[in-house]
Parts: C-alpha cells; sequence; structure tokens
C-alpha cells in the first residue's frame, strides 16, 4: 500500500504584485509528523503566482520524499486548485506557464487538491510569510 503524504500549501504578495513567497509543509498522512517545511522566496510577483510557488515547492518535495506517495495537497487558494482539477481556465501566462509545469510534475501520479478555509492553513502561511520577511527561500 502506497504511503499517504499531504502537502499543505500557501502563496502570499504584499501588494500584489510584490514580495512574494511561498509556504509549504509536508506530512505523513498517518503520523501527523511534519516531515519538511518550505518556504520558496518568488521575488516581486502575484498573489497567485506565490500561491502555485507554495504548491509546486511541496509537492517537489514530497515526490524526493516518496516518489511512489499519493500525494493530497491541501489550500486555501480556490483558484489553484480549481485550475489543477481542471475545472477553471487559465488565462494569465504566467498562471499558464505553472500549471503546465505542475501538471507536467504530477503527470500519472496520484496526486489529489482540497481546497481549505484560510483559517485551516495557517502553518503554510506562517511559513510564506517568513520567507517574505527574509527575503529567501529556505529548507528547499
Amino acid at each position: 500500500m502506497a504511503r499517504k503524504l499531504v502537502v499543505e500549501a500557501d502563496g502570499g504578495s504584499r501588494g500584489n504584485p510584490g514580495v512574494a513567497a511561498g509556504g509549504s509543509l509536508v506530512i505523513d498522512a498517518a503520523t501527523g509528523e511534519i516531515i519538511a517545511e518550505l518556504g520558496a522566496y518568488v521575488g516581486i510577483a502575484t498573489n497567485n503566482v506565490a500561491e502555485y510557488t507554495g504548491m509546486l515547492e511541496g509537492v517537489r518535495r514530497a515526490l524526493a520524499i516518496d516518489p511512489t506517495a499519493e500525494i493530497h495537497v491541501r489550500m486555501d487558494s480556490k483558484l489553484v486548485v480549481e485550475q489543477m482539477a481542471g475545472r477553471w481556465k487559465i488565462k494569465h501566462p504566467d498562471m499558464q506557464k505553472l500549471a503546465v509545469e505542475a501538471r507536467s510534475l504530477i503527470a500519472g501520479r496520484p496526486v489529489t487538491f482540497e481546497w481549505i478555509p484560510r483559517a485551516e492553513n495557517s502553518r503554510a502561511d506562517a511559513l510564506a510569510n517568513r520567507s517574505m520577511d527574509m527575503k529567501q527561500s529556505f529548507g528547499l
């Protein structure tokens, strides 16, 4: 039976566009143990680019931990969740590139996406904010 990993991801931008970063954590679904905490500094970008970045880095790390794992991504970005599920169109060129990158990364893998309320995503939000404060990535 495949290992199950949960990726909680978020992103933020101070100014939109402004200083931006994504944050994510990888959790062992069976034990609840946090296996990795990541901050991905983007530079000047929109909130949506930061959200995608947080998700991408979290999924990359989960796959590095266990390439055969089932991955469940939880985010408070309805836009990213709906676009990755194929229900919403992607019009912005920067977002299209990130979506192609994400789809390529997860192609043929058991990856699911779930929208969660912002209040349930505080750990990933804190990691994104830490990366914005430091103006650098960590844990990658």
